[in-house]
């Protein structure tokens, strides 16, 4: 009896592997099939941004989101190039623009690592630096800017210092998720409430439960930070966010220890602001911000 038990046991388990495997596999195909990708494996339109400005004249690194691409920095890089005149770059992060497999090699070490090198990158130069981060880019971009006291100035769009309690919840028990299922969906949809620049966003709109881990990881360390942040910072953050509760954001900016600092609400826009409607004023109060103090810094 025990012996048929323990077949009919092992035999669910494997039909249960197998059905999680296809799973897999088929949200791996819808992916894939979205975009045309280069020989390189990245998806046209996802490569990292780079514009050069005036010889010797500042320049502004733009992180993006987690999932996500420089696409969705590209019109705010465009702004800031021909509004100012400096050099703009948004590098790739690490598993981002390519495949799903590609993403689940990756990890927060990975994508903090290749930041700090892009920033350490421009700062050579001896000329100044300001950093743009957008969600996740913008977690990054405060480790990064509490580790020096060299940056001109910092822009912090819907930068993401922490989880909603369910999805905080997942990440922890990733493990046990990844079990049921190779791929949980991130809803990126409700990120972006412009049905144009919703249809032409790179993004995955999945990620394997592991990499919720790793972005916890990247918000909790960006939090524990913020107080150590001295650049002039400016936060802008939609009331209508499908990802930060208006009150969390206050917390966190409340949290940030930058002198001089200004948060600036927006309305009827989501997650992504460099994308979704708005975007225009998001452009223009940026390039304010670092215009103002980057100008203060000198060369």
């Amino acid at each position: 009896m025990i012996f048929r038990v323990l077949a009919a046991v092992a035999s669910l388990l494997a039909m249960w592997v197998g059905a999680r495997r296809l799973f897999g596999a088929r949200v791996e195909r819808q992916v894939s099939s979205r975009h045309a990708r280069g020989r390189d494996g990245i998806i046209v339109g996802a490569e990292s941004i780079a514009l050069a400005g005036e010889p010797g004249g500042p320049s502004v690194l733009l992180l993006h989101g987690f999932g996500d691409t420089p696409q969705s920095l590209r019109r705010l890089a465009l702004h800031l190039h021909d509004a100012l005149g400096w050099s703009v770059h948004a590098p790739l992060l690490p598993g981002h623009g390519r495949d799903l497999r590609a993403f689940g090699r990756t990890d927060a070490r990975a994508w903090l690592d290749a930041a700090r090198v892009a920033l350490e990158g421009l700062c050579r130069a001896g000329a100044p630096v300001a950093l743009v981060g957008q969600s996740m880019g913008g977690a990054l971009a405060v480790r990064l800017a509490a580790e020096r006291s060299d940056l001109a100035a910092l822009v912090l769009l819907a930068p993401y210092l922490g989880m909603k309690p369910h999805v905080d919840r997942l990440a922890r028990r990733y493990r046990l998720v990844s079990l049921a299922t190779a791929y949980v969906n991130s809803r990126a949809d409700a990120s972006i409430r412009d049905p144009d620049a919703r249809a032409s966003s790179l993004g995955y709109g999945v990620a394997p439960p592991r990499l919720l881990h790793e972005l916890r990881c990247v918000a909790r360390e960006a939090w524990e930070a913020l107080p150590r942040v001295r650049t002039p910072t400016l936060v802008l953050q939609s009331r209508d966010d499908n990802r930060i509760r208006p009150a969390d954001a206050e917390h966190a900016f409340a949290r940030l220890g930058a002198d001089p600092k200004a948060l600036v609400w927006t309305t009827g826009n989501g997650h992504v602001l460099s994308v979704d409607f708005g975007c225009d004023d998001v452009f223009r109060r940026t390039a304010d911000w670092l215009a103002r103090f980057t100008s203060a810094a000198g060369p």
